[in-house]
């Protein structure tokens, strides 16, 4: 007798792997110490938060004895803070937004939710390159949606515009992009995403029905060597951007993020109503609003990024000493090497056997790579140099 609905148990089926990888992470450090243990599994930012996070939370806490202090916002967020964060989007994304444009979100994973669930219509599609972060597909089911995956340029990860044009459909509602990008650390010009706004121009005329655009970017903080992060809220009238405070404010656990989006959208009034209504049946109601407080107090601020230039430094460090491929990322926190031998399940269990974790490829729509999160102290990524060195030999 079967306990689960049929989607259900297939999602847990397919992420069996990282359920064992996780496991497999709990007794390495019970075997050998968590000293001796390399984790890069997961994208979890150690950095503390900013010193305007701490100070928003004390000012809080100063009124928290007030009526209400905890109360229900309006489910599109307290008017106090989307007027504050439409005028640091503004200057953000080079583009003019009001608050009405915004709708403060439970993390950037509500925000999608409620954007799917607003836009898609039953079999619709939704397409993204691959590699891609897994749970897209999921979010997008969860509304009768359909992911389709079009490959990226290979070794560079640069989106194949080509490839996209290819995979348009009459049943094509939407494009979802991530930049800077998890897994591999892509970040996508002005010029490749004017590109893909030119196309979805068309697209949208030829089958007379939108197709969005929207752009993932909670690693829009962090890019390297000066490389720019590209709006898409000034290029496209179909374009929604969505995102959260979790990296750049370390505060992944306070679940605050937004959806804003073009104000070149006519009507965008109704979109924006539709997100309120979504945000509120889905069953998200408000972000915390202590969290609404914090983005307040904090909008502006950012962890130090030059530590995370360093810790990548030395992760390419030491993956060049030990002989690996890979593409330098330009931003966000991820290395997606090549896969030694090709076969990327097998790669990472012999890299386990060495107490260094990873994920496979394959559980991002690329096998054959493998992604290292590298928000972990530089000694962590030094002191892995032996086990990446020891893991490679065996594919030599």
């Amino acid at each position: 007798m079967q306990l689960l609905s049929q989607a259900v148990h297939g999602y847990l089926a397919n992420s069996s792997m990282i359920r064992r990888m996780f496991e497999a992470g709990i007794e390495l450090r019970k075997k050998y110490g968590p000293e001796n243990v390399y984790d890069f599994s997961l994208g979890n930012p150690d950095l503390p938060a900013p010193a305007e996070v701490v100070e928003g939370l004390k000012a809080f806490a100063k009124t928290a004895d007030q009526p209400f202090a905890f109360g229900y916002t309006p489910n599109a967020g307290a008017p106090f803070a989307r007027e504050a964060l439409a005028a640091w989007l503004s200057k953000d994304q080079g583009v003019h937004l009001e608050a009405s444009d915004v709708i403060i979100s439970v993390g950037a994973a509500s925000a999608l939710n409620a954007v799917f669930k607003a836009i898609f219509n039953p079999g619709e599609e939704l397409l993204t390159f691959a590699p891609y972060f897994v749970e897209y597909g999921f979010y997008v089911s969860n509304h009768g949606g359909v992911l389709k995956t079009v490959p990226s340029k290979k070794d560079t990860f640069a989106p194949d515009t080509a490839a996209l044009e290819k995979a348009i459909s009459a049943k094509t509602r939407a494009v979802l992009i991530n930049s800077p990008h998890n897994p591999t650390g892509a970040v996508y010009t002005e010029d490749e995403i004017k590109e893909i706004c030119a196309l979805l121009e068309r697209k949208s005329k030829e089958y007379d029905h939108p197709i969005w655009l929207i752009s993932d970017e909670p690693y829009r903080f962090l890019a390297y060597d000066g490389v720019t992060v590209p709006s898409v809220l000034p290029l496209y009238q179909y374009a929604i951007c969505v995102s959260s405070f979790s990296k750049n404010l370390s505060l992944p656990g306070e679940r605050v993020g937004y959806a804003a989006v073009s104000p070149l959208l006519e009507n965008r009034d109704e979109l924006m109503a539709a997100l309120t209504l979504t945000n509120r049946i889905l069953g998200y109601v408000n972000a915390p609003i202590i969290g609404q407080h914090i983005m307040v107090a904090a909008l502006g601020a950012s962890v130090d990024v030059d530590i995370y230039t360093k810790r990548r430094n030395a992760m390419a460090e030491v993956l060049t000493d030990a002989g690996y491929e890979f593409s330098m990322p330009k931003g966000a926190f991820y290395f997606f090497p090549k896969a030694p031998g090709g076969d990327d399940k097998a790669f990472i269990e012999q890299l386990t056997k060495e107490c260094v974790l990873g994920v496979p490829g394959s559980g991002f729509g690329c096998p054959g790579y493998f992604r290292l999160a590298f928000c972990v102290d530089e000694k962590v990524i030094r002191g892995s140099a032996k086990g990446f060195a020891n893991a490679r030999k065996k594919f030599a």
